[in-house]
């Protein structure tokens, strides 16, 4: 009963700028494109050049069947994990105007999941963070054995185990601007190279539609 009352706020709030930076969030319009280009990029890291690290190793026999899989992570990241978690904190009606971020989630979740509601939030924020980590370590390892071989990875290793400490230490609000800014220059070598190369990706995908394989 709730779906389309859910449906008809985020439309609302997307289309009349007086509800969306009202009592919901309590956010202006500049904070709320801010803070979701943020988090989306922090979510689905499009267009960051970070998950090519980890699809470069596959083996497949053409580039443009790794290239979709990519894809596909981005759409579940965003579209189905996110939206369904904004689709929980909608329909179960616990949007105040005050609580905000994981506690609104984990205040959702309770009234959805009921005693059972933090400690789902709770074991699925560990296998985010967890995942995240080893990622990222992957992500750095293979750069930095391009940059300097076998020899970097020890000090590699001892900076991230630094950094990982430092990250559960500092206060929160640093750690996300920290990430956010770090994010951000991370875009935008990459999107000269995506510019650079959008010849190659789009010679390899006219092979991949001249072979048939995307109308299989």
């Amino acid at each position: 009963s709730q779906i389309i009352p859910a449906f008809k706020m985020i439309f609302v709030g997307a289309f009349n700028p007086a509800a969306a930076t009202g009592g919901l969030i309590g956010a202006t319009m500049k904070e709320a494109m801010r803070y979701g280009v943020a988090r989306g990029l922090f979510s689905n890291e499009a267009g960051m050049g970070s998950t090519p690290h980890a699809h470069a190793v596959a083996k497949v026999k053409h580039p443009a069947d790794q290239g979709f899989v990519a894809i596909m992570g981005v759409f579940v990241d965003t579209f189905l994990v996110l939206n369904m978690t904004a689709f929980v904190i909608f329909v179960t009606g616990v949007i105040d105007g005050k609580t905000t971020g994981i506690a609104l989630t984990q205040k959702a979740f309770t009234v959805g999941l009921g005693s059972f509601g933090l400690p789902f939030i709770a074991i699925c924020m560990f296998f985010f963070a967890f995942s995240t980590v080893i990622a990222w370590y992957f992500f750095g390892e293979q750069n930095i054995k391009y940059l300097f071989g076998v020899k970097g990875l020890t000090p590699y290793r001892l900076i991230v185990t630094g950094f990982v400490f430092l990250g559960s230490a500092l206060k929160l609000e640093l750690v996300w601007e920290l990430a956010d800014f770090f994010n951000g220059i991370m875009v935008f070598p990459n999107l000269i190279a995506l510019i650079g190369l959008s010849k190659v990706v789009a010679s390899s995908l006219k092979s991949f539609d001249d072979n048939g394989r995307l109308k299989n």
